[in-house]
């Protein structure tokens, strides 16, 4: 019996550092600033570090640092990368029995171009982990566990979004819900059957505005509308301004903790995992958001996903938490 399955992408993510990717300033980049390379010459790169990434596995790594039993289901190629993202989530004793291989696409990948001091840019290529099908699924092996936890996903896991939540509903077990733009642009009726079944719905400001229709800014607006279709704990976390959630009774207010960053890189699966894991922990909201918030502050004091990721019995620092009644 498993404690909680996690769903969502893996990839071997790849950071390369270099004082030689130049910030340049354009209208034609989306952001208003790139990076330039000199075209058909030979960069160096000053530092270069591989480890694991995507919402399934970095979520799964939380639940595992925190004493939980804890098993990844998705999809890798069948080639070199695969098999070293399958070795490391073993070592970090995540269970990699409902993992899948495949030959038709190679593993998911993710290279991060960073300058020293500056932001960052990714590229990616959607693999294996976007293929996984609703047939691939091993149905029968998913009732042991407690807890569903799904992070973004999108290819045809997507499609399969609602059987999986049908699936949980109908054998008692609890899902907590990060959905990505495949899953929130899905037919509206669709996914108010979905929102009425999940236990923790976590989103981003933007993705919750993206849910309400309604400006960010309107926050308890958004919350109004979102705490109509969803039927448990609705979270909206803003970056560096904090985190507000909702029970449909209280609203939680907490403000960022204000840690240096390194590498943001997984600090948004942090702070998921880390309020799941607080719920299983304590079923106590403001016990949640402290883990949480602490959990995606050590994150982003490390390069990667994975390796700032708290470890239970460490000590770690309690954010306050504001409370205010539904309504006020």
């Amino acid at each position: 019996m498993y404690d909680i399955i996690t769903f969502g992408s893996a990839s071997q993510d790849v950071f390369l550092k270099s004082k030689k990717f130049l910030p340049v300033l354009g209208k034609i980049f989306a952001t208003g600033k790139g990076i330039c390379l000199p075209l058909g010459s030979k960069i160096e790169i000053g530092d270069i570090f591989f480890t694991s990434g995507g919402g399934g596995t970095n979520t799964a790594a939380t639940f595992a640092n925190q004493g939980f039993k804890v098993v990844y289901c998705g999809m890798v190629g069948q080639d070199n990368f695969g098999e070293l993202l399958i070795k490391e989530l073993k070592e970090i004793k995540i269970s990699t029995d409902l993992v899948r291989q495949t030959k038709s696409k190679p593993t998911t990948l993710s290279v991060i171009l960073t300058y020293p001091g500056k932001d960052r840019t990714i590229l990616v290529y959607r693999g294996a982990s976007d293929f996984l099908k609703k047939n691939d699924l091993p149905w029968p092996e998913l009732k042991k566990t407690k807890w569903f936890y799904l992070a973004p996903f999108s290819g045809p896991l997507a499609d399969a979004t609602e059987n999986l939540v049908n699936f949980a509903s109908k054998n008692n077990i609890k899902i907590a819900f990060n959905p990505g733009y495949s899953q929130l642009t899905m037919p509206r009726p669709v996914l108010a059957r979905i929102l009425k079944k999940i236990d923790i719905l976590i989103l981003n400001r933007e993705e919750a505005s993206l849910l309400a229709d309604i400006p960010y800014q309107k926050e308890k607006e958004i919350f109004g509308k979102i705490d109509q279709l969803a039927g448990g704990i609705t979270i909206m976390t803003k970056g560096g301004e904090g985190v507000t959630v909702s029970d449909g009774r209280h609203f939680y207010y907490a403000k960022s903790l204000g840690t240096k960053m390194v590498d943001g890189t997984g600090a948004g699966d942090a702070f998921g995992a880390g309020f799941v894991s607080g719920m299983i922990q304590q079923d106590d909201i403001v016990y949640a958001i402290q883990l949480a918030m602490a959990n995606s502050g050590s994150c982003i004091t490390k390069l990667g996903a994975k390796e700032g990721l708290l470890r239970k019995g460490a000590k770690w620092p309690k954010v306050k938490v504001e409370q205010e009644p539904y309504g006020a």
